[in-house]
């Protein structure tokens, strides 16, 4: 088995916390755990939790409060694990084999691709539509039934998309789900960037619309929680006991720490606060960086993102994005992540949910940099 550098984590655990402008980053402000944690009982709590191995697949009471974001779901729906990137690595490990099929939506978080060809898959690219007209990308259901087989063991999707911030609708997660029933695969739904929507309306789940479905999330990005590594999968009780065996041979099991302020985070009225503070903060940064965008135009363009705190903006400078990421870094020591971790060409991918004092100058910079190439290309043409 071969693993293929991760080249987007690679570049972002090298330089995130070494740059002063980062923008790399897709989820917004993390909560300090004073804002988390409220009450003195709370505190108390958080304060006498033994700090030893928890329940391996998640406490009974956190599993229930996952379950409850899922119709039907009890707690043998529910698998915790450690982000949502182990939780997207039990499936795959699980699901595919040598030489089957995954059909991979793309753009798309590029873990379950690479995941998929280091267990021998041949992973089909599913690229999404760039609908300038309709100013949404859409999936093509058209082209994911000519691709699928019946050797397509999995359709791998990311909704809402990263890096896009699209959102698929019900009509076309129930075609995705009609389409993968037909050839009997299975669905891999990354959900994470669910609860994250500008408009306040939450995205479809996949979950429950087909006969193999299996959804992935965490409380990392819609929730401002990454630093406490809890993810989950939601998926029929007899794969998700399967799932718990591979988990033994991985992680484990979930901190203790993390699974009591995961429950503290998930219950209702508090999961509430923290999807609010989500959209609020995605709402308003939002508006900064397409006013941004606007005033650069034609030079800079993009669709606006549904949901998520990210936004693939595409450029017409010439440069290619790699070597455009590398010079904001190098110059202005702003991190940004380059279309080609995506295989985008000319886009870059700006994450906008940070402050946004520390956004507006971070958008500064990559200007005086875009400004500079093409001031050059037009001395050039002189």
């Amino acid at each position: 088995m071969h693993f293929e550098p991760f080249v987007m984590e690679r570049l972002q655990s090298t330089w995130e916390n070494r740059v002063a402008w980062n923008v790399s980053e897709s989820g917004v402000q993390p909560l300090r755990l004073e804002e988390l944690v409220r009450t003195p009982e709370e505190r108390a709590a958080l304060f006498a939790q033994e700090l030893a191995y928890t329940q391996s697949n998640g406490t009974a009471e956190l599993r229930r409060l996952i379950a409850l974001q899922y119709p039907g779901a009890t707690e043998d729906h529910i698998e915790v694990t450690n982000g949502g990137s182990e939780a997207n690595c039990l499936v795959l490990l699980h699901l595919v084999q040598a030489g089957e099929q995954a059909v991979m939506m793309l753009p798309n978080y590029m873990q379950v691709g690479g995941i998929g060809r280091a267990l021998g898959a041949h992973v089909v690219p599913w690229p999404l539509v760039e609908d300038e007209t309709r100013g949404r990308w859409r999936p093509d259901l058209e082209a994911l039934a000519k691709l699928v087989t019946s050797r397509t063991r999995v359709i791998l999707l990311c909704n809402p998309n990263n890096p896009t911030g699209a959102r698929l609708t019900s009509e076309e997660l129930d075609g995705i789900g009609q389409i993968a029933d037909e050839v009997g695969a299975w669905v891999l739904s990354d959900e994470i960037y669910r609860g994250a929507e500008r408009d306040g309306v939450e995205t479809p789940s996949m979950w429950g619309r087909a006969r193999r479905v299996l959804v992935t999330n965490g409380l990392s990005k819609a929730y401002g929680l990454p630093g406490l590594r809890i993810g989950w999968v939601v998926g029929p009780p007899e794969t998700v006991a399967v799932l718990w065996g591979i988990h033994d041979y991985t992680s484990i099991a979930p901190g203790a720490l993390s699974d009591r302020l995961a429950r503290v985070a998930l219950e209702p009225s508090r999961r509430t606060e923290l999807i609010a503070r989500t959209r609020g903060i995605v709402r308003a940064n939002y508006a900064l960086l397409r006013n941004w965008i606007h005033s650069r135009l034609p030079l800079l363009d993009h669709i606006a993102p549904e949901a998520g705190a990210i936004a693939l903006v595409k450029y017409r400078h010439e440069v290619e994005s790699t070597n455009l990421a590398e010079r904001l870094r190098i110059e202005k020591s702003v991190l940004v992540v380059p279309g080609d971790h995506f295989g985008m060409g000319r886009y870059l991918r700006i994450g906008f949910g940070s402050d946004a004092s520390h956004l507006a100058s971070s958008l500064e910079r990559i200007g005086d940099v875009l400004d500079s190439i093409a001031g050059a290309r037009l001395a050039d043409a002189r």
